[in-house]
């Protein structure tokens, strides 16, 4: 794996930088001197795609931070800060912050795998490689959606192509039938007999069209899922053609990133993980585990715990390892500060007498800068087919035993973590026999169980989180917060969109669930 991200490393840090100055949506739409034309390598970038969809643009976690950590993790209460410019612990308005992910990846991962899609769409060669990158898109896809709601998609990333420099907003509801229908016709013209000519420039599966192939089935069942609110129906269809084309089935399937150690703001530094940057390195001191979480953890006597949190005498010292000892491990609430009133984290119940005493995230694990990141795995997948087994939609196995098969592993592949010695099929088997599936809680049980195996994939576990409702959260209402304390449920747009693209934004936000660019308004999928 090093030798791969060492051979494209200056062709992928050569399009990074070209393109991670630049924040503005027109700009990227109508740069001539990037990603076209004869002479330009497209397994490069493709690379390029991979690498800042995982979070990383800048190589000091731009996105990652401010997106996946200071927003989404507090909301999703994984984690909790008491840092003042860590907003969504207290649900804060941050227009640049919440608009950090679609800053970084318009004007990056979605500009190059649209021009990856568009030029070798008709080289008959390159099929293979053409279909990996429209079910690559298509997940890139997802994610923008879910935390925006409608979005530029159809004419995205065309503006040097096509000429469009104000593309419209698609639909939600379109795009995810446009992404349905991708993901199927690209599964389905995968041929293991054709040439791979991606290779190692593919970093999640070297081009192999077996396990694209199950990626695409296996993100069809996220997206079919996803509908469970707000169309039964087409979900239980999706999620019918997914388990018949052929879903993941061992942890040997997960979509991971292997990433390497680089310091932050490094020449070629965006080849290290930014959440682990962040945690371990650029900003150790701000983000506690959550007492929710950890609470959550203990109650069930889970394994997981001594993976995800350690206790640091000073988080400052990266060298610091800690202790991971499950019995000290002490979650922070959530909706504290440091400013000294009636919010204090010294005023929290059960204050512990020192911050320092609150458990970080494990950082032989998750807190460190060759962390994976993990886009779709196997444990999600079979979590939520579960769930569809639970509602009646498939029949190939019993809610009971999709759960076993999430849960089981959740935990085992905490070892692709770097967890050693990590947990064994048969201690995840012990603790699913001591917390069995309760069919009379099923959807409750499912959905936070996904929201354990999503530690830190944040947007995702959001997006669960909305789709279900579960786990049950207990809501922030911390003074001058942006949600009249309730729990976010989309990010905003950026603010230069009203004035840069002005029609298609006014259209897109009358569209929304609350029909204003706020916090509390819904995306389509996201009823009540």
């Amino acid at each position: 794996m090093k030798n791969r991200f060492l051979k494209f490393i200056g062709a992928v840090v050569g399009l990074l930088i070209v393109s991670s100055c630049d924040k503005n949506f027109e700009q990227m739409n109508i740069d001539p001197t990037k990603l076209s034309g004869a002479n330009m390598n497209f397994n490069y970038v493709f690379t390029s795609a991979e690498l800042i969809t995982s979070g990383n643009s800048d190589a000091n976690a731009y996105e990652d931070w401010r997106a996946n950590l200071i927003y989404g993790s507090c909301i999703t209460q994984h984690l909790s800060s008491t840092t003042g410019y860590w907003a969504g612990d207290k649900y804060l308005f941050n227009a640049g912050y919440l608009s950090s992910y679609w800053d970084a990846n318009y004007n990056n991962s979605i500009r190059n795998i649209v021009a990856v899609v568009e030029n070798i769409k008709d080289d008959p060669k390159q099929s293979n490689f053409y279909q990996i990158a429209r079910i690559f898109k298509a997940f890139m896809f997802q994610r923008m959606t879910d935390t925006y709601g409608n979005i530029p998609y159809s004419e995205a990333g065309l503006g040097y192509i096509k000429g469009i420099t104000t593309p419209k907003y698609d639909d939600q509801q379109a795009i995810y039938d446009d992404l349905l229908a991708e993901l199927k016709d690209a599964a389905e013209k995968l041929d293991a007999n054709a040439p791979n000519t991606i290779g190692s420039s593919d970093l999640i599966y070297a081009g192999d069209p077996v396990k694209w192939k199950k990626f695409a089935y296996s993100e069809m069942v996220r997206l079919a899922m996803r509908l469970s609110k707000v169309d039964a129906t087409k979900a239980e269809a999706w999620v019918k053609t997914a388990v018949d084309g052929g879903v993941f089935t061992s942890n040997d399937d997960n979509a991971i990133l292997k990433h390497q150690d680089a310091s932050p703001n490094s020449s070629g530094g965006q080849i290290a993980n930014g959440t682990g940057s962040v945690l371990g390195l650029i900003d150790p001191t701000s983000a506690r585990v959550s007492e929710t979480f950890i609470n959550y953890l203990k109650n069930n006597d889970d394994p997981r715990l001594t993976y995800i949190a350690t206790v640091v005498a000073d988080p400052t010292v990266a060298t610091d390892m800690g202790d991971s000892d499950p019995a000290i491990q002490i979650g922070q609430p959530n909706g504290y500060d440091l400013a000294g009133g009636t919010t204090d984290i010294s005023k929290a119940p059960n204050y512990p007498g020192d911050v320092n005493k609150y458990s970080v995230v494990n950082r032989t694990t998750f807190a460190k800068t060759t962390a994976a990141t993990f886009f779709l795995t196997n444990s999600e997948t079979q979590l939520l087919l579960a769930e569809a087994s639970f509602r009646g939609w498939i029949s190939a196995s019993s809610p009971d035993v999709y759960y076993r098969k999430g849960v089981v592993a959740a935990m085992t592949q905490l070892s692709q973590t770097g967890a050693s010695p990590g947990i064994s099929d048969a201690d995840a088997n012990d603790y699913v026999d001591n917390n069995p599936y309760n069919g009379a809680d099923a959807l409750n049980q499912i959905n936070t169980q996904y929201w354990v195996a999503t530690f830190l994939d944040e947007l995702e576990s959001w997006a669960n989180w909305r789709r279900s409702d579960f786990p049950v959260l207990t809501p922030v209402n911390y003074f001058g917060n942006a949600t009249a304390g309730t729990i976010p449920r989309r990010y905003t747009y950026p603010n230069g969109e009203p004035a840069k693209n002005p029609v298609n934004y006014s259209d897109a936000v009358s569209k929304l669930i609350g029909k204003a660019d706020k916090m509390t308004s819904r995306v389509w999928w996201d009823v009540e």
